[in-house]
């Protein structure tokens, strides 16, 4: 390799670098039932918190709270997705990379990549009649 190609390989490595950390201090945020449960997922990948109002707790149908909880999960998610979508491909999109980058959900990696949205569950059936 000559001197100019390493160079331009350094500025995109520190491009990566510099995309991934944006991306790790971003915040999505899904709700379920109107706003009854809303779960805060970094860009990263980590739960940073889960909020539940107190009156969407049913001890007799606790199933339809785990099913909240898994509908504000899923949209965090997917807008994480987003994110790594959004900055990380920007970047490597002019590199002929086959498939997108392995491993970086939403840009060909396991786990990611679009597909259409999950059916509406039972509790944001419930949710939308109240």
């Amino acid at each position: 390799m000559n001197r100019d190609m390493m160079a331009r390989l350094g500025e995109m490595q520190e491009k990566l670098q510099k995309a991934q950390e944006e991306i790790e201090n971003r915040v999505a945020e899904g709700t379920a039932g109107g706003g009854a449960v809303k779960v805060e997922i970094s860009g990263g990948f980590r739960v940073k918190s889960v909020k539940i109002e107190p009156d969407v707790i049913d001890p007799d149908d606790l199933g339809m709270l785990e099913d909240l909880i898994l509908a504000a999960t899923n949209e965090a998610l997917e807008q994480v997705q987003g994110f790594q979508a959004e900055n990380l491909g920007a970047l490597t999109g002019g590199m002929g990379l086959p498939g997108g980058m392995p491993g970086i959900p939403g840009l060909g990696g396991p786990g990611g990549g679009g597909g259409a949205p999950p059916p509406t569950n039972r509790a944001a059936r419930r949710a939308q009649k109240r």
